[in-house]
């Protein structure tokens, strides 16, 4: 069976909160975590918490090593700069419809 590695839009793969939360999970900690760690964090079984793990990987945004049986993750978080450029954008354009309302009510 031939396996293709599809690589996900970074916006798709933080669109669903528990995977929002399975980033979360992951800046907080210091160290990598294994799946059976992650799961208890949700009221979902472990396949479950697996495949919102996968589209975190094939996002790049998870990596994960093998430890004996145990897959451990952590996350890479240079594909957020993506999500953070684009944000920046609508940041500086509500500051400067925010100044030009304060300057309306001002005068």
């Amino acid at each position: 069976m031939k396996h293709t590695y599809q690589e996900r839009d970074v916006f798709v793969a933080i669109a669903d909160p528990t995977r929002r939360k399975l980033i979360r999970l992951l800046a907080d900690s210091d160290k990598e975590l294994p799946l059976y760690e992650l799961t208890n964090h949700f009221e979902m079984g472990r396949t479950a918490v697996s495949k919102h793990l996968t589209i975190l990987k094939e996002a790049n945004l998870v990596v994960n090593s093998k430890k004996g049986r145990e897959t451990r993750f952590k996350l890479n978080p240079e594909p957020l700069q993506e999500v953070k450029d684009w944000l920046s954008f609508y940041e500086d354009f509500w500051k400067e419809r925010a100044n030009t309302l304060k300057n309306i009510l001002e005068e």
